[in-house]
């Protein structure tokens, strides 16, 4: 019994490999193309582990992705690759329809062939998995009721766009030839191994290197936070018990302001780490210009996960951004590491426009 997991090495990914690995002695085939966000340093606790096959490839490459499905016949597929950072989609957007459009095409139809390949009772038990975001369902006002499944989409940025597709592809994979999909669309994830372009660990990689908490616009973004390990739990479920076809938010019940987020890290840093002057790391904060069409709000509506397969995130989100502040201190090799100079050079043209004020 094998699953192939695709996007193994990045952020969320990789958090699913080491857990079910923690969990299951099925072998797990991870197939990631080690893009600057996938990151081999992340597979380290299971680098000898016999039940764990990396492979280095593309989702796009329909010859490997073949290959690999005829040599470990896998029971299912979970598809985590994709580019997602919504501001390298602002500006190169091309990557992102090639890899979350085509890619995610190309994946399908090689998985259409396998699962048509496969005997009884081998092909009614096969699932696809695909993992989304709530990104594709748009914005929302600020009183207006959180993203169910049956929102309409209306993505607002390439990313969320090029995700959107993928996610029609995939619909429509099954209601033409009845490939046996599931969908999830998780609201901002964190934690541990989380790459330092994204809020949270940028703040903490930034307040611990002295320099400016580029903060967008207002920073009245609100977002809907959820800690990856229970994402990573929701997806098992999903995998386990989701009705075939069926799309399942997972969200986590926090609704939260970017600027409450930054003052929030900045209070467990001051706790956990002070600075050596004494002074909060609150005052590194620095307002940026906003970026172009920035969703204002985010939420999900996890009702639907909730009811039908039972599942919860056990972490709040005060002891999830504990364990995730305390994880960075903990590894800051990690983060040396993936800090290349060509990460750098990104960061500082991105927050090039620093203000000391919204």
């Amino acid at each position: 019994m094998a699953i192939l997991v695709t996007g193994g090495a990045g952020f969320i990914g990789s958090n699913f490999v080491l857990d079910w690995l923690t969990q299951s002695k099925e072998t797990v085939v991870n197939l990631d193309k080690l893009t600057y966000a996938g990151n081999l340093r992340n597979l380290d606790p299971v680098k000898d582990n016999s039940n764990h096959i990396f492979v280095r490839g593309d989702i796009g490459d329909s010859a490997l992705v073949a290959t690999l499905l005829a040599r470990y016949q896998p029971r299912a597929i979970l598809n985590f690759a994709a580019e997602s950072h919504v501001d390298r989609s602002i500006s190169g957007p091309a990557e992102f329809i090639e890899t979350n459009i085509v890619g995610t095409f190309r994946l399908l139809e090689a998985v259409r062939a396998y699962q048509a390949s496969l005997a009884q009772p081998d092909a009614s038990k096969f699932r696809f998995l695909h993992v989304s975001t709530d990104e594709v369902y748009g914005s929302l006002v600020p009183n207006e009721a959180a993203f169910s499944e049956s929102r309409r989409y209306e993505p607002n940025s390439p990313y969320s766009a090029s995700k959107a597709a993928s996610d029609h592809l995939v619909r429509a994979y099954h209601h033409t030839y009845g490939l046996p999909v599931l969908t999830t669309n998780c609201s901002n994830n964190y934690g541990p191994l989380h790459f330092p372009e994204k809020l949270i660990p940028l703040m903490i990689v930034n307040a611990l290197a002295s320099r400016p908490l580029p903060v967008y616009g207002d920073g009245q973004q609100i977002r809907d936070w959820l800690y990856v390990k229970d994402h990573c739990a929701a997806i098992r479920v999903v995998l386990d018990r989701g009705r075939i076809g069926e799309t399942y938010n997972v969200g986590g019940w926090n609704e939260k302001a970017n600027i409450d987020i930054v003052h929030a890290v900045c209070a467990l840093l001051d706790e956990m780490q002070p600075r050596i002057d004494a002074q909060p790391y609150a005052s590194q904060i620095s307002f940026v210009t906003d970026r172009p069409g920035h969703d204002r709000r985010y939420a999900i509506d996890a009702r639907k996960i909730s009811e039908e397969l039972d599942w919860k995130p056990a972490e709040t989100f005060e002891t999830g951004l504990r364990k995730t502040v305390r994880w960075y201190l903990d590894n800051p090799e990690w983060v040396r590491e993936v800090q290349s100079g060509a990460y750098r050079e990104w960061v500082a043209q991105q927050y090039l426009d620093v203000s000391s004020t919204p």
